[in-house]
């Protein structure tokens, strides 16, 4: 099993048809159909159910699906460093981040790397800590950004010089709308949404608990738009951090930071012992400049 064979699976996987997937490929079916039988031999497992209208991906095949695109994304980063002009900072900064407005500390940093080195290019990806830390170790991203309720402790990482602050969103109609802050207490046997790493183990947590010892965690999410259509909708009091949602009086949602007030520290990641290629060292570089100004 190569690289090309796993281009050619992940072909299949999304156009659902070797014969749509040929024609992508600009290649003709038998050999692409004998590729596919011989990996699934190699495998020792059925890859695909073939039906009259389309191929579907069995459990197997699905993970071979999530691990293919994770080695040919390695791959294809691997041949972007190896292949970047050695005369300049050219090439590719990989970032995954959760939500915070935070982000525009690094945006503004890249900005400034971007006047002089303008060959440098970003690629973003955004979700959850689990999946920042998924794509970290996957080799998928350069950095992580996350927040300080993360268990870091297995990385390097540089402590930014911004914070965000918690809070409680809620529908502007709500009860409690009608506080500058709110208070753990008040929130006892209120139905609580809560993103999925603070309901475990958090700062947040222990905050919610002092007013209530078995608070009403009714929902959790990994980003907080979706949970916030719930709120929208009377569902229940969103713990969240600020400045990551539209509060705007035309949301029909409002922001209202908890008492006493608390902030959650921002650290940019690393894998330890990384090996970075031009533009992601000159980036890091930056990043230790600005923190040490």
């Amino acid at each position: 099993m190569d690289i090309r064979t796993l281009q050619y699976f992940l072909a299949i996987a999304k156009e659902e048809s070797i014969t749509k997937a040929a024609e992508t490929l600009n290649m003709t079916q038998p050999p692409l159909s004998r590729q596919m039988k011989d990996l699934e031999q190699e495998l020792g497992k059925q890859l695909f159910i073939r039906g009259s209208k389309k191929i579907v991906l069995t459990e197997d095949g699905k993970l071979l699906r999530k691990r293919a695109e994770e080695l040919v994304a390695l791959m294809d980063k691997t041949v972007i460093e190896l292949t970047s002009n050695n005369a300049k900072i050219t090439g590719d900064i990989l970032i995954a981040a959760g939500e915070t407005e935070n982000i525009a500390y690094l945006a503004n940093i890249a900005k400034a790397l971007g006047e002089k080195y303008p060959e440098i290019h970003y690629h973003l990806f955004s979700g959850d800590s689990n999946y920042v830390k998924d794509r970290l170790d996957n080799g998928l991203v350069d950095f992580g950004l996350v927040i300080g309720t993360v268990d870091i402790s297995k990385y390097e990482y540089i402590k930014l010089p911004v914070s965000d602050s918690w809070g409680v969103i809620m529908q502007r109609s709500s009860e409690l709308a009608a506080f500058d802050s709110i208070r753990s207490e008040q929130l006892q046997n209120k139905p609580i949404l809560m993103s999925y790493q603070s309901a475990t183990n958090s700062d947040i947590l222990d905050w919610l608990e002092k007013g209530d010892p078995n608070p009403n965690v009714i929902a959790t999410y990994n980003l907080a738009y979706n949970a916030s259509v719930f709120v929208k909708r009377g569902f229940g009091y969103m713990l969240c951090l600020d400045n990551i949602l539209d509060t705007s009086p035309e949301s029909g949602l409002i922001f209202r930071p908890v008492s006493p007030p608390m902030q959650a520290d921002m650290f940019i990641i690393w894998k330890r012992h990384q090996m970075f290629g031009k533009a992601a060292g000159a980036f890091l570089d930056a990043i230790k400049e600005s923190t040490r100004s």
